[in-house]
């Protein structure tokens, strides 16, 4: 039998909580169990931090609904597809059925020029009513709802590869943030909450999504240069055991956990900002569920400050011209997106007949 149906207290609102005695993480070595109560109350109890990097961003949700246990598939499908109706998890980019009235939400364009309303949280007792929804990671844009074209934020994702770890990751950040002080950016780091490491920069929102792409390629090309262990290759076959940055990230529609998300990963893990100084040795299974809220009431969020350091792009995009100019090019954009001027032929290395492609990485048939 279901279980009745519980209430928690979420900005002077009460929100409503089916199944709460379900059990989303299961107990691991390191973390006790999590029920999907708690999962709505881990949310309200770190407010500040949630809201701080959500509030007027459009933000897609990605739903596990069932719980999270191995094996289970994260569709990234569209809506009626046959992955999106098999998998166990599915990302809402679009709001749910049945919002309560006092979610808003804003109009986003896609890559493809679809449009769609996607929730903008402003209270947390949104982000509770999504935790009911089964929502366990938030996927904010990097803008806000009063300019959804020109982002806000730089996001520079420090992505393991096989055979690399957290450790190498952290290792890396610590030069991104020399790199970032370097140009006149103030980088604040974050755990992903599971290998990786993210680093924000809060940006003066003069620029679009292009050139903010670009800047995220000039960045990472550079760090590559001037650091051991680092790639910006696109391609798999190509990354080797390095830490890749992942470029992309920084494109239209594509987004990052955000900071105090939860993770899909055993032990209910926290995307959670953390000091520079605290990165090497740490073990960011520690910073989990259960941790985080007494973290965060103890500590404070380490991403306090970021609104006070907007930053410009101008240094990077002239890294980017200088970098177009000495011969380099773009950089192959996701596989879903349609083909944008100046891109590399869109296949990877292993697979590519030279005659097969023209000079500027159209396919030419026959």
């Amino acid at each position: 039998m279901a279980s009745k149906a519980a209430q928690v207290q979420a900005g002077g609102r009460e929100v409503r909580v089916s199944s709460p005695d379900r059990v989303v993480f299961e107990e691991t070595p390191w973390a006790p169990a999590a029920t999907k109560l708690q999962v709505a109350e881990y949310y309200v109890a770190v407010e500040d931090g949630i809201m701080r990097a959500l509030r007027d961003r459009p933000t897609a949700l990605e739903r596990w609904p069932s719980g999270v246990r191995e094996g289970m598939e994260l569709s990234t499908g569209r809506a009626g597809s046959g992955s999106y109706d098999k998998a166990e998890a599915f990302y809402s980019k679009r709001t749910p059925k049945g919002a309560p009235d006092y979610l808003e939400e804003v109009e986003v364009t896609f890559p493809s020029g679809r449009t769609a309303k996607e929730i903008c949280p402003t209270e947390i007792a949104t982000v509770a009513w999504a935790a009911h929804m089964g929502t366990i990671t938030f996927h904010p844009w990097p803008v806000r709802r009063a300019d959804v074209d020109h982002p806000d934020e730089l996001r520079i994702d420090l992505d393991p590869q096989p055979g690399t770890d957290f450790a190498d990751a952290a290792r890396v950040a610590l030069a991104a943030r020399d790199l970032l002080t370097e140009i006149g950016l103030v980088g604040f780091p974050k755990t992903s909450g599971n290998r990786g490491v993210h680093v924000y920069v809060r940006l003066v929102p003069e620029w679009d999504f292009v050139d903010l792409r670009h800047a995220a390629i000039a960045f990472g090309r550079e760090l590559e240069r001037r650091t051991p262990g680092v790639t910006t290759a696109w391609w798999k076959e190509e990354r080797g055991t390095n830490i890749f940055v992942d470029y992309n990230q920084n494109s239209r529609d594509r987004t990052i956990a955000s900071a105090y998300s939860l993770r899909p990963k055993p032990g209910g893990p926290v995307s959670t900002p953390v000091e520079w100084e605290e990165l090497e040795g740490l073990d960011p299974r520690t910073l989990n569920l259960h941790t985080v809220p007494d973290r965060l009431a103890e500590r404070g969020d380490a991403m306090a400050a970021i609104d006070e350091h907007p930053g410009r792009l101008d240094t990077l995009l002239q890294m980017y011209a200088d970098d177009i100019a000495g011969g380099l090019t773009d950089m192959p954009y996701p596989p879903d997106y349609p083909k944008m001027p100046g891109e590399p032929p869109r296949v990877q290395p292993s697979k590519k007949v030279a005659e097969h492609w023209d000079e500027h990485g159209n396919r030419v048939d026959g």
